[in-house]
């Protein structure tokens, strides 16, 4: 299994253009019409392959990319090995919590055995156990060898509970994986469940009706950061919902995240409903990981409360993005529906930014599109045809697709953020399967935490 990895590390970029151009040359059955049984059946085999290959390389950034001594993902990996923070060590929680999930669908699909991937979580929720906590919360990021928290700000020295909700996201849905399977994967799922279970949501709210982004026992909320929707944070206060041992109440979500109904919005971007008021100026839409992060174990299919049908808000945002490929109004170089498409946060030309359509650079991120295929399966396979296509090596790499790219600056980035990355496994799975959909909503909590919230969905019982 170690030569299988190895050997799909070197020969990555050389298999993905393979199969691009297989599913350019089969795209027919020789007859001519590509409505043909043989030829949808082959044009199956294909897409399975290609993204069988996506997950399976972008996987490597969560195994053999790890930090050594946490076994929890880098915040980032640069090919040049240049690290101006001097921190290619600093492990990331929120992207860690994507690692796991990762890690569930590495084992169903063979990329790692059983056992492997057992041991490897053993050991990272070990670490999780004792390095320090902020009333069970943890830091953004931690030095990975020395296990201490890495200050995101001078003021968020201390627990970031949007960060500890990816990861606890993650946890649930490795205890739900594990905890039916053999005597050494039930003792992982039991480290992950005692691990969620001593997050101390309810501190977090400082005594409002809103959860705060940071706590320092130094600074104490001083960071004052309120978190209200809509971006990436509704799972936060799901799972604060949720949690059996310190929940929210139902107020701190609907007075805080809804802002008491102010949340829903009548806007339209391209003749297409917003139906959630984005953080963002007065017409505008936020970048596309605020319909990846919270989504990656949260279904939002069929999902509704009193301020929105999620499918609908998840799926609209991301038309709002084909449209404006499709209309391309800066006259970008490879933009369009079928070409580069997608904008979120990522790298950029000037560092880092949070790309969106009224943010736009030229700069495309290949998580927008990737991890958008559960809402657009047909826009995201041909953006990673078109990649593969036209641009092969200059953007595919040891661990998948880098972080971004402009074809008009002819800019070609060999980095990785773990952020970025772990969306593209999950989602792509999501869209394939829904496995970790499927075990997420399965939890006994998620269950009773969604409907204390008011929430209706397929998945409740």
């Amino acid at each position: 299994m170690r030569k299988r990895i190895a050997y799909l590390s070197l020969t990555g970029i050389a298999l993905a253009l393979l199969l691009s151009s297989s599913c350019q040359n089969t795209s027919t059955n020789g007859s001519g019409d590509p409505s043909s049984k043989d030829s949808i059946g082959q044009n199956k085999v294909n897409e399975d392959s290609l993204l069988t290959n996506i997950q399976q390389q972008t996987f490597q950034y969560f195994w053999e990319g790890a930090e050594p001594t946490s076994g929890l993902a880098r915040e980032r990996i640069h090919m040049d090995g240049v690290y101006p923070e001097n921190d290619r060590n600093v492990v990331t929680i929120g992207g860690s919590g994507f690692g796991l999930m990762g890690m569930i669908v590495a084992m169903e699909r063979g990329f790692i055995t059983a056992d492997q991937g057992t041991q490897k979580l053993n050991h990272i929720m070990d670490y999780l156990a004792k390095i320090e906590r902020f009333r069970g919360a943890w830091a953004h990021w931690y030095d990975g060898e020395l296990g201490t928290a890495k200050p995101f700000s001078e003021k968020d020295n201390g627990g970031d509970i949007v960060e500890t909700a990816f990861l606890a996201q993650g946890l649930i849905t490795v205890r739900e994986y594990l905890k039916d399977k053999s005597d050494a994967a039930k003792v992982v799922a039991l480290k992950a469940d005692k691990l969620w279970k001593e997050i101390d949501w309810n501190h977090y709210t400082n005594g409002q009706n809103v959860l705060y982004w940071h706590w320092s026992p130094k600074f104490n909320f001083q960071q004052n950061h309120p978190i209200k929707g809509y971006d990436e944070c509704l799972i936060t206060y799901v799972l604060a919902a949720s949690s059996p041992s310190h929940p929210i109440a139902p107020s701190v979500y609907h007075e805080g995240w809804a802002r008491s109904g102010g949340i829903k919005s009548t806007a339209k971007i391209y003749d297409i409903p917003l139906v959630l008021k984005h953080n963002a100026k007065e017409g505008e839409v936020g970048p596309l990981f605020w319909e990846h992060y919270s989504y990656l174990g949260l279904s939002p299919k069929g999902l509704k409360d009193q301020y929105a049908d999620y499918w609908e808000a998840t799926r609209n945002h991301v038309k709002i993005n084909l449209a404006y490929a499709g209309q391309n109004p800066k006259g970008y170089k490879g933009y369009g529906v079928d070409k580069g498409w997608g904008w979120t946060a990522s790298y950029s030309i000037k560092g880092y930014d949070a790309h969106h359509p009224d943010n736009d650079s030229g700069v495309i991120s290949p998580t927008a599109a990737l991890s958008s295929m559960p809402y657009s399966p047909n826009e995201s396979i041909q953006f990673a045809q078109y990649l593969n296509r036209q641009l092969g090596a200059k953007v595919w790499g040891k661990y998948g697709y880098y972080d971004a790219y402009s074809e008009t600056a002819n800019w070609f980035p060999q980095r990785y953020l773990a952020i970025d990355q772990g969306p593209i496994i999950v989602m792509i799975e999501n869209y394939r399967t829904g496995k970790i959909w499927d075990l997420f909503m399965q939890a006994p909590e998620i269950q009773q935490g969604l409907k204390k919230l008011g929430f209706t969905s397929p998945y409740l019982k």
